[in-house]
């Protein structure tokens, strides 16, 4: 039986491993979730609730262990994962309840609008943030009457599965199931007789997943990744922009689609701003899950390091300074690295880097600044930072979400150009996991 191996990320120990879904049985896994769905769609929005609260009750006592297993497995510190697992649990409630106001049926002029269940929801999670990510997207689908198939990430195989494991020991059977497996096992699920595919992950990974949905034109919601910019007007507050642009760039050691991954500063307060930076990047330490001064912690795999490196040393050959860190690190981490000039030209000004890296580049004009922000195949998130004219300013950046003095990210969560396709979170976000069926 083929496995999937998870390895810790700081150390390179082998955590544990999963059982490969055969291909073959993804077709019967995807009929019992048809069956299940017969009587699970039947059932009434407060009763498919109350499963779901008694199930994440359930899982709460468990919550220490499966924060150190999250730790473990993905790499990040145990106050993160707590607090990733501890969101996931309290939250399913109050989602919920969002849930059940969006798809009441609605009266107008003489119709009624029902939000019926679409069938199987097809949910493919990333590593990052291994247990949200995938509950923002199971809690819709089954709180609407769908049942879900999840696929998770490889990387993060073990705390998927443990988690559902526990949630399966309250819900139905096969209302919720996984399957384990590397891409191709993803896309037997696309392929299979599922209404939708929920995902989130890379553009190349999305376009795949819509080429191979089209033939049955299955409904998606997909989050493809950012590669965010941020503006600093000349009148922003030098301290609380250089704050943020460390905070959103280092945290979860920069793995994150919402990270700010290009920083334009105006030049008359790019010195102080400069200053700032490094300073606060100063106070961040590299460590283990089980540190607790850690703020950077390892990189997932081998190949993202490398990748990460290769962005910093290419910004460097086209003549980016280094003022903090470089391109020599630690086995399995990459220390908290400030660079500054970065060109236009450099590979992380077009492609998302996703690692602990501060990018920041100067600017006088800001129209330019702006079609440079906007110069991105990329619209996720992006910011702007000052007083006068921001608002201007941040209604001409080409992006689904944008923060004003403040991060991006809102509800509903959405990408503009190739970041997105569809969105979830809020009232809109919620009905996307339904068949509108009018009544007049």
């Amino acid at each position: 039986m083929e496995m999937i191996q998870s390895y810790n990320p700081a150390t390179g120990q082998l955590e544990g491993e999963v059982p490969v879904t055969p291909i073959a049985q993804i077709k019967t896994i995807v009929s019992n979730a048809h069956n299940a769905q017969k009587h699970w769609k039947n059932l009434s929005v407060d009763e498919r609730i109350s499963y779901l609260e008694k199930a994440t009750n359930h899982a709460a006592p468990h919550a220490e262990v499966l924060a150190e297993l999250l730790s473990k497995e993905m790499g990040k510190d145990f106050r993160r994962s707590s607090g990733e697992v501890n969101g996931v649990v309290s939250s399913t409630s109050y989602t919920a309840l969002e849930v059940k106001k969006a798809i009441q049926p609605v009266k107008n002029a003489g119709s009624t609008v029902y939000y019926a269940p679409l069938g199987v929801v097809g949910v493919i999670s990333p590593w990052n943030y291994p247990l949200a990510m995938f509950n923002n997207l199971m809690i819709p689908a089954l709180v609407a009457g769908n049942t879900v198939v999840l696929k998770p990430s490889e990387e993060t195989p073990l705390i998927a599965q443990r988690y559902i494991e526990l949630l399966n020991e309250v819900l139905p059977e096969n209302v919720l199931q996984i399957i384990h497996g590397r891409k191709e096992v993803g896309q037997a699920l696309v392929e299979a007789d599922v209404q939708m595919i929920a995902f989130t992950g890379s553009q190349a990974a999305g376009k795949d997943i819509m080429r191979r949905a089209a033939s049955e034109v299955k409904r998606l919601v997909m989050e493809l990744g950012g590669n965010d910019p941020m503006i600093v007007l000349p009148d922003a507050n030098v301290n609380h922009a250089a704050r943020y642009a460390v905070a959103a760039s280092l945290e979860n050691s920069g793995q994150m689609c919402t990270a700010v991954e290009r920083i334009y500063v105006h030049d008359s307060i790019k010195a102080k701003f400069e200053q700032e930076v490094v300073n606060f990047a100063s106070q961040y330490q590299i460590g283990t899950w089980n540190d607790p001064n850690t703020n950077v912690f390892p990189i997932i795999n081998k190949k993202q390091r490398t990748n990460i490196i290769a962005h910093i040393q290419d910004a460097i050959n086209q003549g980016a300074k280094v003022l903090l860190g470089g391109t020599e690190h630690p086995e399995h981490f990459i220390k908290p690295t400030v660079l500054t000039d970065v060109p236009q030209t450099a590979i992380m000004e077009t492609e998302e880097t996703f690692g602990p890296v501060v990018s920041i580049s100067g600017f006088t004009d800001i129209n330019k600044v702006i079609a440079r922000a906007n110069n991105s195949v990329y619209g996720l998130g992006a910011s702007v930072y000052g007083k006068s004219n921001v608002e201007a300013v941040a209604l001409q950046l080409e992006a689904g979400m944008i923060g004003i003095n403040k991060p991006a990210g809102a509800s509903p969560w959405v990408g503009a150009k190739q970041s997105g396709f569809g969105f979830h979170g809020s009232i809109d976000g919620h009905r996307q996991f339904t068949q509108l069926k009018v009544v007049n």
